[in-house]
């Protein structure tokens, strides 16, 4: 029977295939039995650790495809003979950019551009576009008493005077990819995921993980700008598949386990960690944010079904032990 599931299972392909989300996401599609998977990932960068997923030392199921997002016929090459593509790769840096346009706008936005193209070409039936909270907040204009949709944007100008320049990125890169899907008729949907956790599959620290090591670290970031809530990174990735699976998915999913403030997280994680320095928030980190236990009720409605944020905090947690970060 496995076989024959298999076979019904369409070729796929994953841009930014070795990140902390794009990892998470292979070792799901290998769990689901699809039996080709084009990772895409950027030219020089270590995607070792995929080879070790259960499945992933099969060359003809796990195919590593070198492609910088800017260059358009690596990325046809990566996409070519695929049915479904998870577009997740997209600039991030832990540090504040020193050209934003070059380091983070361009190639975040060119390089959906060039991905989408390469997917019509490839006649893709569909692409899952991995968009960001960031795409939907900062935006001071929403109703103070009304939760967080995935109706609000980000404000681009709030973010640009205040340097945010990530929000920015993501905002104009999801906006390019429906524009693309107006125009040319191929088929997107959207998955915005909240501040990640979970373990680390990649051997380096991403920008979600680090988050909550800096918060164990004694850091006094509220987050003000940045967060809605958390989710566990596994949940992102069977979300992710949940979107590609069911041909009536359509527009915006935000994915995180409820809407609250940074001060209860942080909250949270010192009760779980009371050995570590959490500084504890006494006003609001997120003023008028509105908390909502269903704010992913698009996704809920589908059928997923979202882990406890206390087992994606201690997963983490341990994660970030065993590999050096948090001693």
């Amino acid at each position: 029977m496995a076989s024959h599931r298999e076979k019904e299972k369409p070729a796929v392909c994953v841009t930014g295939a070795n990140g902390f989300i794009g990892s998470w996401l292979v070792k799901t599609l290998l769990e689901e039995g699809y039996p080709t998977i084009h990772a895409s990932v950027f030219p020089g960068s270590d995607a070792s650790h995929l080879f070790s997923l259960p499945g992933g030392g099969d060359e003809d199921r796990l195919r590593i495809f070198p492609a910088d997002l800017l260059d358009a016929d690596a990325m046809s090459a990566a996409v070519s003979g695929c049915s479904g593509v998870f577009h997740v790769a997209s600039p991030c840096t832990l540090e504040d950019p020193r050209d934003p346009e070059a380091e983070l706008l361009s190639p975040a936005v060119q390089g959906t551009i060039n991905v989408l193209r390469a997917a019509l070409t490839s006649q893709v039936k569909r692409v899952v576009l991995t968009s960001s909270i960031s795409a939907m907040v900062p935006n001071p204009s929403w109703p103070p008493n009304k939760p967080f949709d995935e109706s609000s944007w980000t404000d681009l100008d709030y973010c640009k005077s205040r340097q945010k320049w990530y929000p920015v990125s993501k905002t104009l890169a999801e906006r390019a990819a429906w524009e693309f899907s107006q125009e040319h008729g191929i088929e997107v949907v959207a998955i915005h995921p909240a501040t990640c956790l979970g373990p680390l599959l990649q051997p380096n620290l991403n920008a979600s993980c680090a988050v909550l090591l800096q918060l164990l670290q004694g850091s006094k970031d509220s987050q003000e700008y940045h967060w809605l809530g958390a989710v566990h990174v596994g949940d992102v990735a069977k979300a992710q598949v949940l979107l590609f699976e069911t041909p009536e998915a359509s527009g915006r999913y935000l994915c995180t386990n409820g809407i609250f403030q940074f001060r209860d997280f942080a909250e949270r994680v010192s009760k779980l960690f009371p050995q570590f320095p959490v500084h504890r928030f006494t006003d609001e980190t997120q003023p008028g944010l509105k908390e909502s236990k269903d704010a992913a009720k698009r996704l809920i409605d589908l059928g997923l079904v979202f882990t406890p944020i206390e087992d994606a905090v201690r997963e983490t947690v341990d994660s970030l032990i065993a590999k050096g970060f948090l001693v």
